[in-house]
Formats: structure tokens, sequence, C-alpha cells
């Protein structure tokens, strides 16, 4: 685990991060909106954010394989949230609740190998945990308890797909394609970064 204390330059990445992921979130926001519009008639409303929720997740997931240090992920999620609340979300404050919730999501995957291993086990493991915590959230605001089974069950099984494809495969491949590149000058054994 790295101890040294965040540089100027992990400030800086985590702010850029927060604002380009701010607009990746926000853009996501207004799809779900668009898609929870072409559902409502069908009574299917409820899941039109959740194909998007894995894009929601990365941040976390992109600022903790980059920077390599506990924390930071879900510094840059409430961040991020924070990005997009200034840009017009139109759900508020709440996102920051739900940015902390899925930042720590994706850090308890990378604390349970103590922030040594940065591997696609391990992205999935984000995207897991990360899955099972924002679910206990929203199902605690939305009440699911009181929902029809099956829409409760297409809920979790969309955003469990939404999270592993976006935050446990493309947020790693891209950072894995950084890391090749040249541009993050993490030495990883290859074991570390591809199993």
């Amino acid at each position: 685990m790295n101890r040294k204390p965040l540089s100027l330059r992990d400030y800086l990445l985590m702010s850029l991060i927060a604002v380009v992921f701010g607009i990746v979130f926000l853009m996501a926001v207004y799809a779900g909106t668009a898609l929870t519009a072409v559902l409502t008639p069908m009574g299917l409303g409820i899941l039109g954010y959740e194909p998007f929720y894995g894009i929601w997740y990365s941040a976390a997931l992109v600022t903790t394989y980059m920077i390599r240090k506990p924390v930071v992920g879900v510094v840059t999620e409430v961040a991020t949230a924070l990005v997009q609340i200034l840009l017009g979300n139109m759900f508020g404050a709440i996102v920051l609740i739900s940015a902390f919730i899925q930042g720590m999501g994706v850090e308890l995957a990378f604390f349970a190998t103590r922030y040594e291993k940065y591997t696609y086990k391990v992205s999935m493991l984000a995207a897991v945990i990360t899955t099972l915590l924002s679910f206990v959230w929203t199902g605690y605001r939305a009440n699911y308890l009181a929902m029809n089974w099956g829409i409760v069950l297409s809920i979790f099984v969309i955003r469990l797909s939404s999270a592993l494809f976006f935050t446990g495969f493309v947020a790693k491949w891209l950072c894995d394609k950084l890391n090749e590149a040249g541009v993050l000058n993490h030495n990883l054994k290859e074991s570390d970064a591809v199993e």
C-alpha cells in the first residue's frame, strides 16, 4: 500500500477526473431520463437509469488505479457528484450520498488487496460490491420491499451487468491502455494487472 501523502499531481489528477467524469456522468443522467420516458408507458420507467450505473461507478475505479492510494476513489467520486450538481443534475445534493457509497464500494475491493492488485478480478469485485451497496441504498430510498419482485430482480440484474461491463471491464481496460502507453508510469507486474 502506498502510504505517501497525496502530492499536488495527485490532487490535480483527481480534479481532472472529477470534471471529465462529472460531464460524462451528467450525460448518462440525461440518457437515463430519456430511457425512463420511453419505458414509463410500459410500466417499466424505474428501469430507465439502470443501464448507466456502471458508468457512475467508474471514476472511483479509474482514480484508484491511477493514484494507488486509499480514499482517492471516494473523494473523486464525491467531487464528481459535486461537478454534476454544479452543471445541473436534477437530483441535487442526494447524489453526494450516492457517490460516497459508490466510492466506498470500489475502495473496499482494492482495500481487500491492500491496494496492491489491479487485476480484472479486483475490478470485477469492485463492480459487484458497489452494485450491492448502491442496491441497498436505492432500495431503501425507493422502497423495493413494496415493489413487484420481478421488477426488483430486473433492477439488480441490469445494474450488475452495467457495473461489470463499464466499471469492471471498460474502466479497467482504459487504465491498462494508459499504463501500457506509459502515461501512468506504473511498472506493474503482469500478474498484478492482467489476471
